[in-house]
């Protein structure tokens, strides 16, 4: 050991043997039978299994947590479909599989769907087929209603006989609502139409929130029909029920918050029941063809 002036010296004389710096006779004798019974191979092996149950019970901790916190089996309408995300696929992958820009209609179809695979909605037996029956004799007695009137005030004011229409026009909207509810046909979809530079950078966000159970239930968008690298695509994000006016409004909050919709530029919600029908801009009905413009909804979100 150094000394005061840090030079090496004989450590005989400073501690012997028999010094009390190693405990009086007791201790020691204690301490020599619990050296001579230790086994460090004994120790380390159990030792490594203690760490291991606790390592396994994390793990299923974990596991069971992850499960509680789901609370759902995860589930995808389109399984199997080529023109739509699969379960097995990330949404990297998926978007590598299918580009809108470049993904052609003629090998793809006409869209490219995407699920939230969260959702707790399943199929429950939609009758499209009512529906359109029901829809399409409504329209014809709407019709002859309104040829009947207008017949009826043949010469006047063009105000004058819209005025006269206009409970007729909201009878007809009630009614489709109406049946599209009792035919289980709900759905509807906010639409949004980026130009082709936008194209991939927009699916690529509205398809990472519907799967992470940000936005609706499904999202597609339209492939390339070879118009013109000009023509804007029809992207449509939709909700279970158009007359959910709460989800509507979370999902338009939703696409605002990402930066796809402008609060001073609407875009607009059409329920399917009008698309089933034919039921579009300017018809000879006089229903608007949207049910929400996203001006007037995120309006009524911020109050």
């Amino acid at each position: 050991m150094p000394d005061s002036t840090g030079e090496w010296v004989d450590g005989d004389g400073y501690i012997s043997d028999e010094s009390s710096f190693y405990g009086n006779d007791d201790l020691r004798l204690h301490l020599e039978i619990e050296t001579s019974n230790f086994s460090p191979s004994t120790y380390w092996s159990t030792q490594h299994l203690s760490l291991s149950s606790i390592a396994t019970s994390n793990l299923a901790l974990a596991a069971r947590q992850a499960a509680q916190k789901a609370n759902v089996k995860l589930y995808n309408p389109f399984e199997g479909q080529l023109s739509a995300r699969q379960l097995t696929e990330s949404v990297p992958e998926f978007l590598t599989r299918l580009p809108p820009l470049t993904s052609q209609a003629s090998e793809v179809g006409p869209w490219i769907w995407v699920a939230n695979p969260h959702s707790t909605k399943r199929p429950i037996g939609e009758n499209l087929a009512e529906l359109k029956r029901i829809g399409e004799e409504s329209l014809e007695d709407f019709m002859e209603e309104k040829r009947r009137i207008e017949g009826e005030m043949k010469g006047k004011a063009k105000g004058t006989i819209t005025r006269r229409l206009t409970p007729l026009v909201k009878g007809l909207q009630d009614r489709i609502s109406e049946v599209a509810r009792e035919k289980g046909c709900t759905s509807g979809k906010w639409m949004l139409f980026p130009m082709p530079e936008h194209v991939n950078k927009t699916w690529s966000l509205i398809a990472t929130a519907v799967v992470n159970n940000e936005l609706g239930s499904t999202a597609k968008i339209a492939t390339d029909e070879g118009k013109g690298d000009r023509v804007s695509r029809l992207i449509c994000v939709y909700t279970d029920d158009f007359s959910d006016t709460d989800d509507v409004k979370r999902v338009i909050a939703k696409l605002v918050e990402m930066g796809l919709v402008e609060r001073s530029k609407s875009i607009y919600y059409k329920c399917d029941a009008y698309t089933y029908l034919g039921i579009s801009s300017g018809n000879e009905y006089g229903l608007k063809a949207s049910l929400y413009a996203s001006k007037d909804v995120l309006t009524a979100v911020k109050k």
